[in-house]
């Protein structure tokens, strides 16, 4: 786009709307940067100019070229006067989505014509703050000397057991895709690198149809050697609150778009409330019936972030409820050294500190009814100086979804993969 003060400008974009009013033709053309609003006096226009604007269609990409001026009325304060224009892809009409978004559109329907509909002011919105809020991670976690890993994304075997997997074919190999890169980045603590972090895809098999959950989805999963779970909390407060502050920081206008006026950065230190605490006022707030030892569903965890209202932390979880490698407390081996970061919405990260301990692991991959062979690339390195570590892993798209208060979390994703959506 132009800048306010330039005299003559080029401009190249999609047709957003077209006005003809007899004399005067108004074309507003867009870009990521906004739009700027194009005027045609026919009197005084070209004949190459007034012979290409004929029957030029919404969203067909132009280029313009002109005289820029002031004009109070016009979008940004200024209107080009065109002395050439130029159609170089002509958008077919109907269109299949209205990105004036005067025609309401289901999400479905949305998510068919996903190239249209990031068009939107307020849709292209979510993914440059997306975007913004994985780059706040990575420069948060880069300047306390993390390394950044990529972990293989086909596996053969599953990282908490279970039959939540997608298996390939694999040559003659059985394969699945990986649920998460938790294995993997331990195995990066026996190689000493201490502080390692990796944003990628997981994938899910669950069945669930709901407004958050995805079959494929991005986390950001963090490890850190010689760090116990009370570490892994201050260091997620952290990431969480310095995230928000970015947003607050840099996407003013992009959250302008999305008409929040009152962006609020979460305040620390969260509240570490117990399981026992939390179950307690499930159970007291919820028709189903829900009990110690039970996880915590969507009416569960709605009610207790009702009464916490602000991020908060659910510590000291039941060992049974809980993934193999969580470390047991040693007084009480009945719960275990593992967190969830809470959302007065929904769950948002699932952390833990480690079992580092060879014998103690085993024990308790056969405790869940797997099989230690089945995990052998994994155990191995516990055999030869594993350091204690934890780490914990954020779902990129719940984090989007509850700091821009979005209904569902397909909102968050561009392209997103569910139980029914394949394509596109």
């Amino acid at each position: 786009m132009v800048t306010p003060d330039t005299e003559h400008a080029k401009i190249i974009g999609w047709v957003h709307e077209v006005r003809d009013l007899g004399g005067l033709a108004f074309f507003l053309i867009r870009d990521r940067t906004g739009i700027i609003q194009v005027t045609i006096p026919k009197k005084k226009a070209s004949e190459e100019v007034l012979a290409a604007i004929k029957g030029v269609s919404r969203e067909s990409v132009v280029q313009v070229t002109g005289q820029v001026k002031a004009m109070e009325k016009a979008p940004g304060g200024r209107e080009l006067l065109p002395s050439s224009f130029d159609v170089l892809s002509r958008s077919d009409s109907p269109l299949p989505l209205d990105v004036v978004e005067k025609v309401p559109a289901d999400l479905d329907t949305r998510l068919d014509v996903r190239f249209l509909d990031a068009r939107r002011p307020r849709v292209a919105a979510v993914f440059e703050i997306r975007s913004a809020v994985l780059h706040a991670v990575q420069q948060f976690l880069h300047k306390r000397e993390f390394t950044q890993i990529t972990t293989p994304k086909i596996v053969a075997a599953a990282t908490e057991g279970g039959t939540e997997l997608f298996p390939i074919a694999y040559f003659e190999k059985e394969a699945f895709l990986n649920q998460s890169p938790q294995l993997y980045k331990q195995m990066m603590m026996a190689a000493g690198f201490e502080k390692v972090y990796e944003i990628g895809p997981i994938f899910r098999a669950e069945e669930h149809n709901t407004t958050k959950h995805l079959n494929e989805a991005t986390s950001i999963d963090v490890e850190v050697s010689f760090a116990d779970h009370y570490d892994m909390m201050t260091l997620l407060e952290e990431m969480i609150i310095t995230t928000y502050e970015h947003i607050s920081q840099t996407c003013q206008d992009q959250l302008a778009n999305l008409e929040i006026e009152e962006f609020e950065v979460p305040k620390g230190p969260f509240t570490r409330l117990p399981y026992a605490e939390a179950i307690e006022i499930a159970a007291k707030k919820i028709d189903e019936p829900i009990k110690y030892g039970d996880d915590l569903g969507s009416a569960a965890e709605r009610a207790v972030g009702e009464e916490m209202g602000a991020h908060y932390f659910i510590t000291d979880w039941p060992s049974s409820i809980r993934p193999y490698y969580a470390m047991p407390y040693e007084d009480d081996p009945s719960i275990c050294k593992a967190f969830d970061l809470m959302h007065p919405r929904m769950e948002l990260s699932s952390g833990a500190q480690r079992v580092h301990q060879y014998d103690l692991l085993v024990s308790q991959i056969i405790a869940k009814g797997l099989s230690p062979e089945s995990f052998e690339f994994y155990l191995r390195p516990f055999r030869y100086g594993m350091p204690p570590h934890a780490g914990f892993g954020v779902g990129a798209e719940r984090l989007v979804m509850t700091m821009l208060g979005l209904q569902n979390i397909r909102e968050a994703v561009l392209f997103p993969r569910d139980r029914h959506r394949l394509v596109p």
